[in-house]
C-alpha cells in the first residue's frame, strides 16, 4: 500500500503530505529497499546505481554525485566497477540500501535489510540506519530481529497474520506487555534462586539482607528485565510459525 502497488480496504495512504503513492511524482518521495534484492548481478555497482538514478530522474553530473555519496555511504566505493556476481550477501544488502537512497527520499521503508548477511556487516547496516535516522529521514524498518528493533526505532507496531496488535515506544510495550522482571541469585552450594517480580531492586534487598546472607550464603544476585522478544512473544503466542 505504501508504494502503490495495493489498494487500502479503507482509509488512505499519504506520502510525506504529498498524497496518494499511486501517483509517480509523489513516489519520488519514497526509497524502498526490499528483502528479495532488487540488483541486477551481471552490472557493477556503478552500473546498478546508474540505471536507478536515472528511472529516478538524476542524470548528468547530480547523478555520479549521488551515485559516488551512496558508495561512500554503504563503504562499496572501492568495489564500485566489481559485477554485482562477486559480491557477499552483505555487499548486496549495502548496495541494495544504496539504490534505494540515491535520489535522498524523506520516506524510506527497509524491508529485513540484515537478513542473512554476517554480523560485521549487519552492524555496518544498523550503524547506517542509525545515521539516516540522526539525519530527519523517516524509516520505516521491518524486522523479525526485536533487538534490531528496539536498538533502532522510535515507535515500534507489533504486527500478526495481518493485524496490528500494539504499536508505543518500547518502553511503553515493555511496561503494557512485557511481564515481571526475573531476579536471579547463585547460593555458595551452587542453588539458582529464581523469583519473577514486578519490583526487583525490593527482591533484591530481601535476599541481601544480613539474615539471609547467613542462612543463604548468596554470593551473586542479578535481575533480567523484560525486553522487545518478551513482548513479542506474549502478543503472539510461542507456537511455531511455518
Amino acid at each position: 500500500m505504501a508504494v502503490g502497488l495495493l489498494a487500502p480496504d479503507s482509509g488512505e495512504v499519504t506520502l510525506a503530505g504529498f498524497g496518494s503513492p499511486t501517483i509517480p511524482a509523489n513516489r519520488m518521495q519514497l526509497g524502498v529497499a526490499p528483502q528479495t534484492l532488487a540488483l541486477y548481478d551481471h552490472l557493477t555497482a556503478n552500473e546498478n546505481l546508474t540505471f536507478f538514478g536515472r528511472m529516478y530522474g538524476l542524470g548528468g553530473d547530480h547523478l555520479k554525485t549521488r551515485v559516488n555519496a551512496v558508495l561512500e555511504m554503504v563503504s562499496l566505493a572501492d568495489r564500485r566497477n566489481d559485477r554485482v556476481l562477486g559480491y557477499s550477501g552483505g555487499m548486496k544488502r549495502r548496495l541494495n540500501l544504496a539504490a534505494a537512497l540515491l535520489h535522498e527520499p524523506a520516506l524510506v521503508l527497509l524491508e529485513e535489510p540484515t537478513a542473512g548477511v554476517d554480523p560485521q556487516s549487519r552492524n555496518s547496516i544498523l550503524e547506517f540506519v542509525r545515521a539516516l535516522r540522526e539525519k530527519g529521514t523517516t524509516v520505516i524498518y521491518t524486522t523479525h530481529y526485536m533487538d534490531e528493533a528496539q536498538k533502532l526505532c522510535d515507535r515500534i507496531a507489533i504486527i500478526d497474520k495481518g493485524k496490528l496488535l500494539a504499536v508505543g515506544t518500547v518502553e511503553e510495550l515493555i511496561t503494557k506487555y512485557g511481564g515481571d522482571s526475573l531476579v536471579r541469585g547463585t547460593r555458595k552450594s551452587g542453588d539458582q534462586v529464581r523469583v519473577q517480580t514486578k519490583d526487583p531492586l525490593a527482591e533484591i534487598q530481601k535476599l541481601l539482607q544480613p539474615q539471609q546472607m547467613e542462612t543463604n550464603d548468596m554470593q551473586e544476585v542479578r535481575i533480567e528485565r523484560p525486553d522487545l522478544e518478551a513482548v513479542f512473544l506474549s502478543l503472539t503466542g510461542r507456537s511455531l510459525r511455518d
